[in-house]
């Protein structure tokens, strides 16, 4: 498989899991319980597949490589949060300590973007890195929130910060799918 191929393959992989895991991860849709889960979890295994295939796709070191890299392991570490068969309270750290590797990534992937001059695809490569960064970043902050709440919180501000990881979540696929639309244009040229 061409390094050009894998690039483009991985950010559509990843694209359809970041989908598939905000899917899962909205409460409002009508689906059982445990598909929900499972959507989240397969949601994640593509993501970090696809990252990893976009890793590799890569030639020589570099911060856009760096950033895929981080994303694959951020979701890795949301796998073992969602499969774990440890107490709710560790795998729940699990998911957002994945959920902040994942941003740190995407930040990462972004600074690489910022110097690459103007090469085509790089307005949608940048902003897709920073909503994948922002949207990671809200359902880590939701995920410490459901960690700290007891059962004197308001309900509204449990509400806020529940509908902030599924608006997270959402921000996070939008911004995987202009990273694929940015690296089909950049591998186009």
């Amino acid at each position: 498989m061409d390094n050009q191929f894998k690039e483009v393959f991985g950010a559509a992989i990843a694209a359809v899991g970041t989908i598939i895991s905000a899917v899962g991860s909205t409460p409002s849709l009508p689906l059982p319980e445990n598909k929900k889960d499972a959507y989240n979890l397969w949601g994640n295994v593509l993501q970090a597949s696809g990252n990893a295939l976009e890793a590799d796709g890569q030639e020589g070191p570099s911060l856009e490589k760096t950033g895929n890299e981080l994303q694959a392991v951020g979701n890795v570490t949301v796998i073992a949060g969602l499969v774990q068969v440890s107490d709710e309270i560790n795998n729940a750290r699990l998911v957002n300590t994945g959920n902040w590797i994942q941003a740190l990534g995407g930040l990462v992937s972004l600074a690489d973007e910022v110097s690459d001059g103007s090469a085509p695809g790089q307005a949608e490569a940048i902003i897709g890195n920073l909503l994948q960064a922002i949207g990671n970043s809200m359902q880590a902050i939701s995920g410490i929130y459901e960690l700290k709440k007891s059962g004197d919180q308001p309900m509204s501000e449990s509400i806020y910060y529940e509908q902030m990881g599924v608006y997270g979540s959402w921000i996070q696929a939008v911004g995987s799918v202009l990273s694929l639309l940015g690296q089909i244009k950049e591998e186009q040229q």
